[in-house]
């Protein structure tokens, strides 16, 4: 069994990772800042079912800060791979603050990045996004379709962290492999995306906003699914960009639809202009990552909607105070 460096381990996706990595019998060495992006409530929640399992090891650390991770490398030697899940997310939220996300996207990388030159640390694995290829990309969206004009800046420092990866990777021989993220969802998922956001939205009876008609539609993706893939990647594959995206896409307006079924409730719909930042659809195009690491998705969309539901009903009580907008 290896021991794993995991970045944003109190976040949606490095949360799921460090658990199925600690399942697996391997040993979890974990960094999150805990920022107040979104509600840390989430975080916490997520982060107190990790702590009571053997072999797991938090540092409430920023990627900015070298020195911690220094010592932290010196403290747990043998680190065999770092999973780099830590991320300012969001395509609104980086039109307010750009210098926040380069920051922790792309110097964060370059710091990691770093740390792995420093310490013999072989494999690297980077979360980059499907917001990387921009405004009109082909559908299903292949990994070589163009990623070079991204619509807002936290595609644009997703993209430089990727190309840095690169670097590194050509100078120093670190194996590198990057996923491109399409729209993740699950039991305790980011409350800025659609998936929490409707839910609560319409199982409180609140206003829905929806910019737009609604007849935009995304290629959602299970955590269960997303985790198990990046899990996979950890294999010696050299430089290599892989989706990993859900097997269905809906629009959102029968997406609504689906959760007022599920719910017994219908939602109270607010209609907004489509905002710029946005893209139209989603969809990936898995093939590459079916063939070199045998990935499948294997969590329909209802199901994956209903342990949503589930968990927010259970969790009710706190998780309908969380902000959604």
């Amino acid at each position: 069994m290896a021991t794993y460096l995991v970045t944003g381990a109190a976040g949606f996706i490095g949360a799921r990772v460090s658990e199925m990595l600690l399942a697996g019998g391997h040993s979890v060495v974990a960094i999150d800042n805990l920022n107040d992006a979104y509600d840390v409530r989430l975080k916490t929640w997520r982060l107190n079912r990790l702590k009571p399992i053997q072999g797991f090891h938090f540092y409430e650390n920023d990627l900015g800060d070298r020195a911690a991770l220094d010592r932290l490398a010196a403290e747990n030697p043998g680190i065999a791979g770092i999973i780099n899940l830590a991320a300012r997310a969001g395509v609104r939220a980086s039109l307010e603050n750009p210098w926040v996300f380069l920051e922790s996207n792309t110097t964060g990388t370059l710091n990691l990045l770093e740390l792995a030159r420093r310490n013999g640390i072989a494999k690297f694995i980077l979360a980059s996004t499907s917001s990387i290829y921009g405004a009109n990309p082909p559908y299903p969206t292949p990994e070589d379709a163009d990623s070079s004009q991204p619509l807002q800046a936290y595609a644009a420092t997703k993209k430089g962290a990727e190309v840095m990866c690169h670097a590194y990777h050509h100078l120093y021989g670190i194996d590198v492999t990057i996923f491109r993220y399409f729209t993740v969802y699950g039991p305790a998922g980011r409350p800025d995306l659609a998936m929490f956001r409707f839910v609560q939205r319409v199982a409180e009876g609140r206003t829905l906003h929806v910019n737009g008609d609604g007849t935009q539609s995304r290629g959602f993706t299970y955590i269960d699914d997303i985790a198990r893939g990046t899990i996979l990647g950890l294999k010696p594959l050299g430089y290599e960009v892989m989706n990993l995206g859900g097997h269905e896409s809906i629009s959102i307006n029968d997406l609504i639809s689906m959760i007022e079924e599920m719910l017994g409730r219908k939602a109270q719909i607010e209609h907004h202009p489509f905002h710029p930042a946005d893209m139209m659809n989603n969809l990936a195009d898995v093939r590459k990552a079916q063939k070199m690491l045998g990935w499948q998705p294997q969590v329909g969309l209802r199901e994956g909607v209903r342990h949503l539901i589930d968990w927010y009903m259970a969790e009710r009580n706190w998780a309908s105070q969380v902000i959604t907008e």
